[in-house]
């Protein structure tokens, strides 16, 4: 992996190198729960990051350099104060010169800038396990450079990519069988594809060995030496890793104590009078003095951080000869000129994506529709002729909530376990611009409810057979299409759940509403028999009209008179008209309630985008 520090990746798009420069951060949090306090947590920190150096931001935990991070990537908005300057190095054909602009990017301006021109790779690697390496690569290739390019030529800068950082033999492995550096530089790849000028690691080498974290590092450097600002935090690296770093930022109590080079370390404690020990590594050094374990000496360093002499100088300005050196050796034609894919395009994908993890996981499609034949098997053999004896009426009936409840269930429960399970890789696809967040909702939506309306006909067409209800196409579709709004509304329940709650707090809270909305159906407790308060109460829960529908469907519209196969011939509930009247729902109308279930979905699904929304930005 030496190689990768001259990696040349000839067929990316063409960006522009890019320097950021930050004045005086300061960030404050509020901390307490019942007497609220305000810490500062970066105080005043500025420094410059610039294309053409891999740097390192390092520090002891609770020093701010995660914070740090985040501001400048734009993912932390509020608290901050200070100045972020972005200076793109641009070139111009007709005369070949090059072209600094100095524009003052200002709080929320400089952060937008910054997340628009950047990527940000987490500390944990956030793969889909079923996808393999080169489809993941092309799904991230038609989300960033959409259709304009040909599919050879989407080919071409996916292997340039794998080839350079080492995965070129891993394309047809699942994510999910990929050790733990091989994860981390498909990380890497997946941003890279269209080739953004400034990359934000968080941790690139936590949970790898040695070996795989100075592969790691040495891809990192590569790809800085390509004409990108490349920034990470990292944790202590051994002392051939730490080498690597062309530039070192660190910091202690929300200062910044040194920013210099890697080679620079030992030469900067000697002027204050500390002497790093034979043998040992710089990087452990200088965090044992930031941590107090040689006296205290921050108040110190902090004054002495602010000089640059410690910068290596070729590397500040490096960034304008990489540009220039590149615009008169690569040449136009290794240069890949994109236009952003539409929404619509981007839609496309995720739908396509979406198919293909439903058809791989084997627990949300083949064990859901064994599960819904066999209880759609049982319940039709448990209720047998619960359809046409009039002695069965309210057998019937109960076959009518127990349908409710199982679909409801089963609709509710995977929901609320779905996005927490896919949140990470959504927040981190987001940030990173992949798509728009209603781009994403839509295509799940697209995707999903197909899904859960082909289950419930299984369940629905077995069982209504088997517990021998009136086989007419009508009344069929009438209680079809109940049993898949109920389907669809409780879904959309869980989505709520599964986006404002954690799995746990999710599920439980799922059961009781479940529980509650079962009380008020009008099944377990007569619409006749309760108090007139709980009366109106029980408008509000959707089990209520489905129920009713599903009633409505069988037994209404001028159904005759059941037959009694009992040995007395006499069943009181044979008469549609006595059940109704019996259950309170004489006045029961299938299309109000058909419109009601529909007016719940509708307001349902808007709630889901938005808790979901919110999960997003709090997390």
């Amino acid at each position: 992996m030496t190689s990768a520090t001259r990696m040349v990746l000839m067929h990316l798009p063409k960006n522009n190198p890019i320097d950021i420069t930050f004045k005086d951060i300061q960030f404050t949090v509020n901390v307490g729960t019942l007497r609220k306090e305000t810490k500062t947590v970066l105080k005043g920190v500025s420094g410059s990051f610039n294309c053409g150096e891999l740097t390192a931001i390092m520090g002891p935990s609770g020093a701010g350099k995660s914070t740090l991070l985040n501001i400048l990537t734009g993912f932390q908005r509020e608290g901050m104060t200070g100045e972020i300057r972005t200076s793109r190095i641009s070139n111009d054909d007709d005369d070949d010169d090059l072209l600094l602009n100095n524009d003052l990017k200002k709080n929320n301006i400089g952060r937008t800038m910054c997340r628009k021109e950047s990527c940000y790779i987490m500390q944990d690697d956030q793969l889909c396990p079923l996808f393999t390496v080169s489809e993941i690569m092309m799904m991230a290739a038609d989300l960033k450079l959409g259709y304009t390019l040909s599919y050879k030529s989407k080919l071409l800068v996916i292997e340039d990519i794998l080839d350079s950082i080492g995965l070129s033999g891993s394309l047809h492995t699942r994510c999910g069988r990929l050790s733990g550096g091989q994860k981390k530089r498909l990380s890497i790849a997946l941003e890279l594809i269209d080739n953004p000028p400034i990359m934000f690691l968080d941790e690139p080498t936590t949970g790898l060995d040695s070996t795989s974290s100075h592969q790691c590092v040495s891809v990192l450097k590569g790809l800085a030496r390509g004409g990108r600002t490349v920034v990470c935090t990292i944790h202590q690296p051994n002392a051939s890793t730490y080498e690597m770093f062309d530039h070192v930022y660190i910091m202690a109590e929300g200062y910044c104590v040194y920013q210099g080079s890697s080679q620079s370390t030992i030469p900067y404690l000697q002027t204050i009078g500390l002497n790093c020990p034979q043998y040992h590594n710089p990087a452990d050094f200088i965090l044992e003095v930031v941590t107090g374990e040689y006296g205290n000496f921050t108040s110190q360093l902090k004054t002495a951080a602010i000089d640059n002499a410690w910068r290596t100088p070729h590397q500040i300005t490096d960034s304008h000869a990489l540009l220039k050196r590149k615009s008169k050796n690569s040449g136009a034609a290794t240069l890949v000129l994109v236009n952003q894919p539409s929404e619509f395009n981007k839609l496309l994908v995720l739908i396509h994506r979406n198919l293909m993890q439903a058809h791989r996981d084997w627990t949300v499609t083949h064990v859901k529709v064994v599960m819904h034949f066999l209880v759609g098997i049982l319940l039709g053999l448990l209720f047998e002729n619960a359809g046409m004896d009039g002695g069965k009426t309210f057998n019937n009936i109960g076959f009518c909530i127990v349908t409710l409840v199982y679909l409801s269930y089963t609709s509710i429960m995977p929901a609320t376990l779905k996005f927490p399970s896919e949140l990470h890789i959504l927040k981190k696809e987001l940030f990173n611009n992949w798509y728009g967040l209603s781009t994403y909702f839509l295509a799940f939506i697209i995707t999903n409810m197909p899904l859960q309306m082909f289950f419930c006909f299984i369940y629905t067409s077995i069982s209504y057979y088997l517990s021998a209800q009136m086989l007419t196409w009508t009344r069929f579709l009438m209680f079809l299409f109940v049993c898949q709004l109920m389907t669809l509304i409780s879904e959309g329940v869980g989505l709520i759940l599964g986006t404002a709650l954690n799995p746990v707090n999710g599920v439980f809270i799922g059961s009781i509403i479940t529980c509650l909305l079962i009380l008020f159906a009008g099944f377990l407790v007569l619409f006749n028999h309760m108090p007139i308060f709980l009366y109106y109460v029980s408008y509000g829960s959707y089990l209520r009209y489905g129920l009713e529908g599903l009633v409505m469907s069988i037994y209404g519209y001028g159904r005759e008179p059941l037959d009694c196969m009992n040995e007395e011939g006499y069943c009181h509930f044979r008469f549609p008209e006595t059940i109704f009247k019996e259950i309170g729902m004489v006045d029961g109308k299938f299309w109000t309630d058909i419109s009601v279930m529909v007016c719940f979905l509708f307001v349902i699904m808007i709630v889901s985008f938005f808790t979901l929304q919110r999960s997003v930005k709090r997390h």
